[in-house]
């Protein structure tokens, strides 16, 4: 039982290494909100996922702030007494959607949780690794000779899998180039649902290549399309907008939908969704991956404790830290060694906040008490 005794939201920014695109357009900075909730002394962390934009989303930043501050604090000052994280989700049902939003104050939950309990998140969660292996994610580049270096580079890095971000009119072109370059390589491509049914011919051009996955090709709240386009295709077609919940993952594998689901914790409402995604797959002999959003350590240490369970079997989009981040606003920074993620061994998320970093990036804060 823990008792809440106060909320922080912090807005941070942080410049990337390097723009990344997709089909969806290009960032050169990532806008993070931060939730901290403290009780029986000890301080737990979450963050939401959601852009700056409504692009991948309709959540942003800005809504997960508005939803936080004047809806979902209420309704923890009306209940301080949390017996267990995995509660969170029933007690934030009356809010509809804004799955982002309960997810980081879900997150910090269960950071708080494990931190009381002096334990891991991931032996908490039921993990059963210590690491976990890493693929990248490469935007969409201004040319192909571009686009190979920095394969390239990524390989000599060590890690496991290459996932190529396309669109129209940037598809079979670098992606067969990609092939022919490195004809070995675990390939996957992401196409963030641009394209649709009338582009079967260049989606069906991709059996040739030999992927691990087709992510999202089509519409982001579609299945019977993506059903469609399965029975046609080789590659086996991966979900991650069209899955929000547990339910639609259960409604995408009995249509037939897709062959592996990405899971992201924030996308579907938080861990114990997660959870629950991650149980139907291992049932169903579903294969299951963590995408990212380009997370600060505290939501990279989340996605890499949830990496752990049995279900997660393929390489995630959890990448070391330097990838996205100079400087980063919680230590240690995670390194890829020998093409895995070590997973932090202290209690909770295992990563600390830098308070000096965190302050230099924060553009605005609150603390309320509960």
């Amino acid at each position: 039982m823990i008792k809440l005794e106060r909320m922080s939201l912090f807005l941070v920014e942080l410049p990337l290494v390097s723009p990344f695109a997709t089909s969806f357009g290009e960032e050169r900075v990532k806008h993070a909100l931060l939730v901290a909730l403290t009780g029986d002394g000890v301080m737990g962390w979450g963050e939401c996922v959601a852009g700056s934009g409504p692009w991948f989303s309709s959540e942003t930043v800005e809504t997960a702030r508005y939803v936080i501050s004047e809806h979902i604090r209420p309704i923890l000052s009306a209940h301080k007494l949390i017996e267990h994280p995995s509660d969170m989700p029933k007690l934030l049902s009356p809010i509809r959607g804004h799955q982002m939003a309960k997810a980081a104050v879900e997150a910090a939950t269960w950071d708080l949780y494990a931190r009381t309990q002096k334990r891991p998140l991931f032996q908490i969660l039921g993990g059963v690794r210590e690491e976990i292996p890493a693929g990248v994610s490469v935007g969409i580049q201004p040319d192909i000779p571009t686009l190979l270096a920095t394969v390239e580079n990524f390989l000599h890095d060590g890690y496991q899998r290459i996932k190529l971000k396309i669109k129209p009119g940037w598809d079979l072109a670098p992606v067969g180039a990609v092939r022919e370059r490195f004809p070995d390589i675990l390939l996957s491509v992401d196409a963030n649902a641009a394209y649709r049914l009338e582009d079967f011919p260049t989606l069906k051009e991709l059996d040739r290549y030999g992927l691990l996955m087709l992510e999202q090709p089509l519409a982001f709240d579609d299945l019977l399309e993506h059903a469609r386009l399965s029975q046609t295709l080789s590659t086996p077609i991966c979900l991650d907008e069209s899955v929000d919940s547990a339910h639609r993952a259960w409604e995408a594998l009995e249509l037939g939908a897709c062959r592996i689901i990405n899971v992201k914790q924030g996308r579907v409402g938080g861990v114990t969704e997660a959870l629950a995604i991650h149980n139907l797959a291992l049932a169903r002999k579903v294969p299951l991956w963590c995408g990212g959003m380009l997370e600060t350590g505290i939501g990279r240490a989340l996605n890499v404790h949830l990496a752990t369970l049995p279900g997660f079997t393929l390489p995630h989009d959890i990448s070391a830290t330097r990838r996205y981040f100079r400087e980063d606003i919680s230590e240690p920074p995670f390194d890829l060694q020998n093409g895995y993620i070590p997973v932090p061994k202290k209690p909770g998320l295992g990563v600390e906040i830098n308070w000096d970093r965190l302050l230099r990036s924060c553009t605005w804060s609150r603390t309320w008490k509960l």
